[in-house]
């Protein structure tokens, strides 16, 4: 790799400005002096910028226990972004695996890593995504069997070419449902129940694939373990 784009990679500066330290000589390549920035640089070597070192950022996999008003987007908008919450270098690299809406809370998984993400989120790999669904009104009796029954075969919602995957509902309470689903659309879950008459007021998703909150408080990141990172 060329110094001036590792320095770019394991600090805040443009390769622009990379290039500009090292023609001012605050770059070390194993304790000696390197002003030319297309000088090869790997993992062998002792990098330093002012005497700080210097080292690649691998590959991260991140949970986040998103609260509401939050966005899964790269972009700035009104709303804080879920990297915003996450204090880790390069944090911009991190991609969703799978968005929440914005008033939606509960887990979200994010990663730089895009081969991973792509097996998790692929509907081919049937990756069930737990969803807690309350209701504005109760689904039960007669209603809550058409319903199951028209989740596990499949919706086709309006603007879609294709029926849903079959999705499998439950019922907590009567204004509470569990919702298993295989894919990811855009408002999926609020669009699946506004096809049978219901209207969502509070999403949650409690878990992706093997993956579950567990004790994470809400705002709150951690790293995934390796055999979190595997299990996919």
């Amino acid at each position: 790799m060329r110094l001036d784009r590792f320095l770019a990679e394991t600090t805040d500066l443009t390769r622009s400005l990379a290039k500009k330290a090292l023609h001012r000589g605050e770059v070390s390549v194993d304790g000696e002096v390197v002003k030319n920035p297309a000088t090869q640089v790997d993992a062998s070597h002792k990098v330093t910028w002012n005497g700080q070192p210097l080292a690649l950022v691998g590959l991260r996999y991140v949970m986040l226990h998103k609260p509401a008003g939050v966005e899964c987007t790269a972009r700035r908008t009104l709303y804080p972004r879920a990297i915003d919450l996450i204090a880790l270098p390069k944090v911009e690299r991190l991609q969703p695996v799978g968005r929440l809406d914005v008033d939606t809370t509960g887990l979200v998984l994010l990663s730089d890593d895009g081969q991973w993400s792509h097996r998790v989120t692929s509907p081919r790999h049937r990756c069930g995504k737990v969803y807690r669904v309350t209701l504005a009104d109760p689904l039960e009796g007669a209603a809550l069997e058409d319903a199951i029954a028209r989740f596990a075969e499949g919706l086709l919602l309006d603007g879609e070419e294709k029926p849903t995957r079959p999705a499998e509902l439950a019922m907590r309470a009567p204004e509470v449902a569990e919702l298993v689903l295989y894919e990811g659309k855009y408002h999926q879950v609020k669009r699946m129940f506004a096809a049978i008459g219901h209207h969502v007021v509070a999403l949650h998703r409690e878990s992706i694939g093997p993956l579950s909150l567990g004790e994470l408080p809400e705002g709150e990141w951690r790293e995934l373990t390796a055999e979190e990172v595997s299990a996919f």
